[in-house]
Order: structure tokens, then C-alpha cells, then sequence
């Protein structure tokens, strides 16, 4: 977060999060956690009524979900499963169970127990390398923080009642606080704390709302009553403006609402570029319960499903008819589309015993991903047949993350083949032709990428932890993060030694990284031949808006220039002026893009 202009016109820059421009009064809302949690010894006698308190602050705090979830807006419902996932959080063997337990071994009251417990999950969850997963520890903060305010017996201002038109300004908003917004007066919210993949971001561009997060000192700066302009397109938020800035960004609002209609009455149409080529435009996703909302977006199949979550949430490895029911509702909610299926992309310490390995000091590069899995052959060839038993019931294909060399592949291939004759053995049907496939996301991946190739059916380019290989750069990390660059040369070149080696090949090559959805890298990912791309289902519309507005033949000239340019800067400039001169200004409305900065 920067601040500028201390005088007047004070700017905040944070993440943005929900799209759209609005203008209105600040009203600030106190969402902070509970300020003290008291420690203290109690008596033998004292456990079973303290355990009682406990398991009443629990059911209290599932009946204010389960109200929640009963009365969700109608554009919303299609993520109640947030909702659903915060109850399974509650009655998780790590939170509940374990706060009783140090109740009766620790003789401790239930807040203290209930914080030891949660510290226990922070600590797991910060070790695990996927942004996204480890970013839902803010949804065990959220859950925990009802749980504890249920006994303290604090309330809170029921953001339903608002009754004017403002926009919200708290510390931080959870989920159920989204989901209870009266939309007809909130215009939309900002807050200190939050990021890019947070759910209650999912829920804000669900209710058309714009939201900016992360901006750290959003509270201490905004008073009550005060005007702002907040920009969910580059997460900009604009206090006390003046004149000229207010008209400015009237008109900037009109011309963004203008877009917004035009790509909602065409997300539902083929993504086919001008000269008649048709890429694919999918969505990434981590729970089932995804799949109404992101078809809803136009998205043509799910080009990377997440499997962690349900290894996540059990009390032990979930049992392979789970996995099978799970795996198979999202193949026949899908078809006739394609799902394509990531096999488990974590490590034995997110797991607990018996396959909790010594601490790593760099977990990020230890034993997780198709190494953990190629270790626990059990493990591993149990979500295989369950997505070889769903296969038949949609149009499904597996890959296998964070695959180093062509050894790992054949070794994993090999059990592949092993669960494949065992079901023939049992007479269990499966589609024989299943596609198995790569997430190119190491290095030393892409420089075997010609041998690769000759093994498996198809590729997908995982960007996120790509660039953060290459680059040797944390994208989570304040101090680092700027030299996260998707459009760095090095990373182009990478890409396109991919695309090369699985075109020889003759096998197609997709990419699901966040790099897809970016409105700046599409034209460059277009240009470099790719067969298709994956996003988050928000992105969706305006990727495929992108590419009806662009020709293959226009976009390949353009990358013979980008390839040539030696900065990641000098790419930005470069698709800057490209994409204006490409897009009328009413269908790519230039505060779209975003910052360059950035």
C-alpha cells in the first residue's frame, strides 16, 4: 500500500478484488478480532461445563451460518458452498475436537483452548507452497473469531440493517459478513486486511459489488461520512476527492458499466478469434460446489480442479467412495465439457500421522506433489481409481503436478497403468482412453519438455509456481513481490520452448495460471500458440471478450516483436499500445488494464 497526495486527493492502492467503479460515503464498520483472550486454570470439576460453553459457542455459530446460507442473495447462492465449507470447518477434528482435548489434559478455559488450537492450524496451513490453499487459513480465523465472540458474548452491528447507501470500510470483512450484505445500500468495501484469493472477494464480484483489500491503513485514514471513489479495477481508492476527480471517474464509471454489459450478454458465446480459431476458455477450481457459479461465466470445462481440499477437511485420508462421489458429480455436472483432473498437490506434514514427515526448511522444495505420492503408492493409487471410476460418467482426464523429470513420469505412469489392470481384474469399467498429462511447472521441466512430450498426451503450464521457480521470486513476499513478473522475457521464452516441443509432439499445451486471466497476457499467450487457457471463473468474460476481438495471424506478429524485448517493462509498453489500438475504448475500456506498476 503507498499513500500520496497528504493534502487532498489521498490515494490508497490496494488489491483488487471485485470489479466496477463506485462513488459514495464511508461507513466504517468494526469487524477487528476479539482484542483480549484470557488465559486461566480450571478446576476437575470445572471440564465438562467448560466443554459444555464451548460446544454451545460452536452450535451457536453453525446456526448463524445455516441462517446465513437460507437467506443468501439469489446471485450469491452459487457459493453457499463457502458457507457450507466455514460449518465443516467448525466441526473439524483440528478445531473442535482438539480445543476439548486441551480442555481436559490442560485444565484450560475454552477461549485459551480454542486459540491453541487455532495457532496448531496457522502453523500447518502457512508451510503449505500453494497460495490459494494457504490463503484459507483466513476462513479458519473468520470461524474461530464467531466462536470466540459466541463466548465472550460481544456483538457485532448487523451489516443487513444498513439502511443508506455507503460503502463499507472495515479492518476486514469474513464471508458470512459478505454474504449478509443488503446489497440495495451497499455499494461495495474496502478494507485493510484481505487478498487476491480470498472468498470474500468471491462473494463480492458474485453480488456485483466492487471491493478493494489489503490496503492496511484503510480504517486510520477514512473517517465516517467521508467521500471516496473506490476502483476495483486497479484497486484504487480515492479520499475526499476533488471536483475534477470526481468527474473523471463518473465518466470512467459509465464507460466501465457499458463494458460490463456488453462482455455479460456474450460470456456464454464461443471463445473464436476473428480469423476462426477456437480457444477454449476454462475455469480452475477447488470445491464440486463451484461448478454452477462458473458455468454461469461461460467457462467451457474445468481446465484444472484442485484435489487438496478434501484431503484437507477429513480427520483421516478421505475413503476412496468419497473421492469417487465427489469426482463424478463434478464430471457429470460438467459434460459434455472437459474436467481435467490435478491428482494431490501437498505434502505428508499437511496429512498428520502416519505420514507426518520431520519439519523442511524449505517445504516449497521438499517432499510434496507427485513426490509424496510416489512414496505413498497407497495413497496415491487410491484417488486413482476413484478418478478412473468417475471417468465414465463425463469427460475427464488426470494430470500429475509438479513433475521434474521423465523418470517421475514413468514411475507415476506406472502405477497409473497398475490400477488400470486391477480394475480390469474386478471388472470396474473406466474410460480406457483417459488422457494423462503434466503440469509444466519446474524448470528443469521445461528443458525436458521435447522428452516429456513423447510420454504423455498433453500439457499444462502452471504459471503461478513457474514464475516463482524461475524468477527465484515469492509472490507473497512484500519485499519480492515486485519482481513477480508473468511478462518477464525469461518466462516467454520458457513458455514458448513449451509450446514448441509439445507442437512437435503434436500434443496440445494449456496454461492455468493466473497469467491466463490477465487481460495484458492474453494477447502474448494467444500469440504463442497455446491450445487453451484456465482461469478463475471471474475472469472468464472478459478473456473471451479478448480473444473475439483479436486474430491468431495478429497476435503471432505481435509476439515476433515481444520476444525480441529485453525487459518485462518494455512488454507492457508494447501490449499497452497494442491492445488500444486493438479495442475500441467502449469494449476494453482502458482502466481495465491493469496498473503498469504493478
Amino acid at each position: 500500500m503507498t499513500l500520496q497526495n497528504p493534502d487532498e486527493n489521498r490515494e490508497l492502492r490496494g488489491i483488487a478484488v471485485s470489479p466496477g467503479i463506485i462513488i459514495g460515503k464511508a461507513h466504517l464498520v468494526d469487524r477487528s478480532r476479539v482484542k483480549i483472550i484470557y488465559r486461566y486454570l480450571i478446576k476437575k470439576e470445572q471440564i465438562d461445563d467448560e466443554i459444555k460453553r464451548l460446544e454451545a459457542a460452536v452450535a451457536a455459530m453453525e446456526n448463524r451460518l445455516s441462517e446465513l446460507k437460507n437467506r443468501m442473495p439469489e446471485q450469491a447462492r452459487g457459493h453457499s458452498y463457502i458457507l457450507d465449507s466455514h460449518m465443516m470447518i467448525l466441526k473439524d477434528s483440528m478445531l473442535t475436537d482438539s480445543s476439548i482435548e486441551k480442555i481436559k489434559k490442560e485444565k484450560i478455559n475454552a477461549e485459551w483452548a480454542l486459540k491453541k488450537s487455532f495457532d496448531e492450524i496457522t502453523r500447518i496451513f502457512s508451510e503449505i507452497d500453494d497460495d490459494y490453499i494457504s490463503r484459507r487459513i483466513s476462513d479458519v480465523e473468520y470461524v474461530v473469531e464467531g466462536v470466540l465472540r459466541n463466548l465472550s458474548g460481544e456483538k457485532q452491528q448487523n451489516l443487513n440493517e444498513i439502511n443508506e447507501r455507503v460503502i463499507i470500510v472495515a479492518h476486514d470483512l469474513s464471508p458470512s459478513d459478505t454474504s449478509e450484505l443488503n446489497i440495495g445500500k451497499v455499494m461495495g468495501f474496502i478494507t485493510d486486511g484481505g487478498g487476491k484469493t480470498s472468498h470474500t472477494g468471491i462473494l463480492a464480484q458474485a453480488l456485483n459489488i466492487p471491493a478493494v483489500v489489503g490496503l492496511e491503513s484503510a480504517t486510520r485514514m477514512v473517517h465516517e461520512g467521508d467521500l471516496l471513489i473506490v476502483d476495483g479495477n486497479t484497486g484504487k481508492v480515492t479520499i475526499n476527492p476533488d471536483d475534477e476527480t470526481i468527474i473523471l471517474y463518473q465518466e470512467r464509471q459509465l464507460k466501465d458499466e457499458e463494458y460490463k454489459s456488453s462482455i455479460a450478454k456474450t460470456c456464454h458465446l464461443p471463445s473464436v478469434t476473428i480469423d476462426g480459431h477456437h480457444i477454449p476458455v476454462r475455469a480452475n477450481i477447488e470445491f464440486m460446489e463451484e461448478v454452477a457459479a462458473v458455468r454461469e461465466y461461460g467457462a467451457e470445462g474445468i481446465g484444472l480442479y484442485r484435489t487438496e481440499f478434501l484431503y484437507l477437511r477429513s480427520k483421516g485420508m478421505p475413503p476412496e467412495e468419497e473421492l469417487f462421489e465427489d469426482y463424478k458429480q463434478v464430471a457429470e455436472l460438467v459434460f459434455p465439457d472437459l474436467v481435467t483432473i490435478r491428482t494431490l498437490d501437498l505434502g505428508g506434514d499437511k496429512l498428520g500421522p502416519p505420514f507426518k514427515t520431520t519439519g523442511e526448511i524449505n517445504p516449497a522444495l521438499g517432499l510434496r506433489a507427485i513426490r509424496f505420492c510416489l512414496r505413498e503408492k497407497e495413497i496415491f493409487k487410491c484417488q486413482l481409481r476413484a478418478i478412473l471410476r468417475a471417468s465414465i460418467y463425463g469427460k475427464m482426464q488426470v494430470m500429475f503436478p509438479m513433475i521434474s523429470g521423465v523418470q517421475e513420469f514413468l514411475d507415476a505412469k506406472a502405477i497409473f497403468d497398475e490400477v488400470k489392470k486391477e480394475l480390469d481384474e474386478k471388472g470396474i469399467d473406466y474410460d480406457r482412453d483417459m488422457k494423462v498429462g503434466i503440469m509444466i511447472e519446474v524448470p528443469s521441466a521445461v528443458t525436458m519438455a521435447d522428452v516429456l512430450a513423447r510420454h504423455v498426451d498433453f500439457f499444462s503450464i502452471g504459471t503461478n509456481d513457474l514464475i516463482q521457480y524461475a524468477l527465484a521470486s515469492d509472490r507473497i513476499n512484500e519485499h519480492v513481490a515486485h519482481m513477480f513478473q508473468p511478462l518477464h522475457p525469461a518466462i516467454l521464452r520458457m513458455i514458448r520452448h513449451v509450446v514448441l516441443a509439445a507442437g512437435e509432439a503434436g500434443i496440445p499445451v494449456a496454461l492455468c495460471g493466473e497469467m491466463a486471466g490477465d487481460p495484458r497476457c492474453i494477447p502474448v499467450l494467444l500469440g504463442l500458440g497455446l491450445s487453451d487457457l484456465s482461469m478463475s471463473a471471474q475472469s472468464i468474460p472478459m478473456a473471451k471478450a479478448i480473444i473475439r476481438g483479436m486474430s491468431i495471424k495478429e497476435a503471432r506478429l505481435d509476439f515476433q516483436k515481444v520476444i525480441s524485448l529485453g525487459t518485462a517493462a518494455e512488454v507492457h509498453r508494447y501490449i499497452d499500445q497494442r491492445i488500444k489500438a486493438v479495442f475500441p475504448e467502449t469494449i476494453f475500456p482502458e482502466n481495465n488494464l491493469r496498473n503498469a506498476s504493478a
